[in-house]
């Protein structure tokens, strides 16, 4: 090989390795580009040149996001993902404000950090059993868990207050060297070289591998569960130190403080450049995502912008960065993209399918013999709905053994009509729900923006009504076609733009809530017109109306799902996406349908809360993310999709219903429901769990 060749061999293979170099930190410097732009923003929009103070304010003010942010990217970076951050956030911050002395003025600042770092890993070392040994999915067992902390949370303190030792705020809000280094960003220092150092462990490149390809990794020798396990200890850790530090920042106790910070929490994660699926990215990076977030509220206050637009900018932010990261050549915007123009010229050619006359056979099915009809005989109803009814089955024995612990312990029960009239009515709210919650689950998805907008819909409503019943005329079509658009942009941001559902819906969760804060200007008015409260508090025939609509929607839902082309098609996409499309399903077109049809279903709980309770308040859908997701779970459906039906669905709804019925009776607090919902869905997945989910 002659000199020239020896160069330009190893001259490509040197510009190979810069690229993947760049590929890798692609992320990060695009982060730190953009924070270093925002903040010569900032330096342009001030009063005057940024000085130490204002320097220390916003590292004060980004500390404890970017702590929570540094944990939960360790977790995706495994190929996790956990919704219990905000939550441990808060349980820090309580457990801090009660445990500390209100006459000690200097608490040791070690001791109440290891305590928050402690309780945080305790919270991961649960996650992390349930999912690496149980091996339950994390999207269910970190859902359950945030439901329960908060239930914790709010036994231990059910309103703000308590007290922080000032000792503990003079340490991570002051500086580490006078006028110099501020604390907040000394600590992110070390949180950044400890990641650099435990990356060079087996361990770090552990989490990289598992994240990659777990079966991979577990074919190197790697200890995937393990690594599973440590990687949730680790990060609860994280969230712990950020617990401390909000607590240091508010001195006293809030058991809600954490929980507005989930969705802010994948932003920074995304803004910094990891990948959701694992295997790429890093902490360095969301840390520097969690200031670019705080530093464009920043921006939008100093602007006179609305606080309101906040959560609205969040949302955006994230769905911008995750397709920012997602583009390529590859990308599934890239390839409806190439099929569109494909279809377009196969439409132009007269080739499309519906375009093809009658004469031609080459796409009939009509010779294609059923195997009924072969054999003269159609599959008994057991054969066909055996499986189904045994998932479905438990939901419906639970809930006769709540209804005689309720005879028992209350009374007037059983022989109690008024009783079974208020368990429907109660129970419509998670009966709806469930099929819209229930069909996204079986195609495999979740949608985590049930809250809110059951929430805007029903505020939107009660501000068109302002208590008239004609204005239902136009009210309640306005807001099924918005609700229809909400629908539409999560399914068309999860089928053309290839994004994960839980990221769409998670941050069309958050718009909504801005939307909803700058409609209401954060307070909602307006009340439900008399015709529709009357459907939902009064009675005909001794029977509330919104009972007989609801044996219609049972009936309904049963047949959609079990008896149309449509409900045969979500079964399919469950079962395989890949097969589905193979076998000529429309696995696009459905899934959109799919998540309109959440989002309807959404929106009518939002109209009937509206009417039940006589008008709409924020936060009124907040209660019914995790139960929505409990009873398709309870009824036996399987969470990674492909199993369910929609009368197991209804079953968990009642056994559900029964349960709060029960509770209700006894005082229990909503911090114990809480508790008890979690434990129920934990309790329900691991019973009814597949042999796919343990694979």
């Amino acid at each position: 090989m002659s000199a020239s060749a020896s160069y330009d061999r190893d001259e490509g293979q040197r510009k190979r390795g810069l690229d993947i170099r760049f590929n890798r930190f692609r992320g990060l410097a695009t982060a730190v580009v953009v924070f270093a732009i925002l903040l010569f923003v900032v330096d342009l929009i001030s009063a005057g040149p940024l000085s130490y103070f204002d320097i220390s304010f916003l590292s004060s003010g980004g500390a404890t996001l970017a702590l929570a942010a540094v944990g939960e990217t360790i977790v995706i970076l495994s190929g996790g993902f956990d919704l219990s951050a905000g939550a441990v956030l808060s349980l820090v911050n309580v457990v801090l404000a009660t445990s500390m002395d209100p006459m000690n003025f200097e608490a040791n600042v070690l001791l109440w950090t290891l305590v928050g770092i402690g309780v945080g890993m305790g919270i991961g070392a649960v996650n992390g059993f349930f999912i690496a040994f149980v091996r339950l999915q994390p999207i269910v067992v970190t859902l359950s868990t945030m439901f329960i902390i908060q239930g914790v949370t709010l036994l231990i303190l059910d309103k703000p207050g308590g007290f922080v030792s000032p000792s503990i705020g003079g340490f991570y809000l002051g500086d580490l060297v006078p006028n110099w280094i501020p604390m907040p960003i000394a600590l992110l220092v070390v949180v950044g070289f400890f990641w650099l150092w435990m990356k060079r462990t087996r361990f770090g490149t552990a989490i990289y591998a598992v994240g990659s390809d777990p079966h991979a990794a577990a074919s190197a020798g790697l200890r995937v569960a393990w690594t599973r396990f440590f990687v949730y200890v680790v990060a609860g850790g994280f969230y712990g130190l950020g617990g401390v530090f909000i607590s240091a920042q508010t001195g006293s106790g809030d058991p809600l403080v954490g929980n507005p910070l989930l969705l802010s929490i994948f932003a920074a994660v995304v803004v910094g450049g990891t990948r959701l699926g694992g295997g790429k990215g890093g902490p360095i990076g969301s840390i520097f995502g969690a200031y670019i977030l705080m530093i464009v509220v920043n921006i939008l206050l100093v602007l006179n912008v609305s606080a309101y637009y906040s959560t609205i900018a969040e949302g955006v932010i994230l769905l911008l960065a995750v397709l920012a990261g997602s583009i390529s050549r590859d990308s599934e915007l890239a390839r409806q993209i190439r099929g569109a123009a494909t279809r377009i010229g196969a439409w132009r050619a007269g080739m499309l399918p519906s375009q093809i006359g009658g004469g031609d056979r080459r796409l009939s099915m009509t010779d294609v013999t059923r195997p009924e009809s072969r054999t003269g005989e159609a599959p008994s109803f057991w054969s066909r709905h055996g499986e189904a009814l045994r998932y479905a089955l438990p939901a419906y024995v639970a809930m006769v053994l709540v209804v005689l612990v309720t005879q028992f312990w209350l009374g007037n029960a059983i022989f109690n009509w008024t009783y079974w009239n208020s368990l429907i009515v109660l129970s419509s709210f998670l009966a709806i729900l469930a099929l819209g919650q229930g069909t996204v689950i079986l195609t495999g998805g979740l949608d985590l923006s049930v809250p809110w907008t059951i929430g805007f819909c029903g505020i939107l409503l009660a501000g068109m009504v302002q208590g008239s019943d004609a204005a239902l005329v136009y009210a309640l079509p306005v807001v099924i076609l918005v609700a229809v658009v909400i629908g539409l942009v999560n399914g068309l941001g999860i089928v053309w733009l290839g994004l994960s559902p839980i990221v769409v819906t998670l941050a069309t969760n958050g718009v909504l809530q801005g939307a909803a804060l700058l409609y209401s200007g954060g307070t909602p008015a307006g009340f439900s017109s008399p015709m529709l409260r009357a459907f939902m508090t009064s009675k005909f025939l001794g029977i509330t109306p919104v009972v007989y609509f609801m044996v219609a929607f049972v009936i309904f839902a049963v047949v959609f799902l079990s008896r149309t082309s449509f409900g045969r098609r979500v079964y399919g996409i469950g079962n395989g996406v890949r097969v589905a499309q193979l076998s000529g399903i429309a696995v696009g077109r459905t899934l959109v349908g799919v998540y309109v049809l959440s989002a309807v279903c959404s929106a009518l709980v939002g109209i009937l809360l509206t009417g039940f309770s006589g008008q709409a308040s924020l936060g009124m859908g907040d209660d019914y993310l995790l139960p929505s997701i409990a009873v398709v779970v309870v009824g036996g459906a399987l969470i990674t999709g492909g199993r369910g039906h929609y009368l197991g669905m209804l079953g968990g709804v009642l056994l559900l219903t029964a349960l709060q019925t029960l509770l209700a009776g006894t005082t229990l607090p909503y911090a114990t429901r809480a508790i008890i919902y979690g434990v129920v869905v934990l309790g329900a997945v691991i019973a009814l769990r597949d042999r796919r989910e343990t694979s």
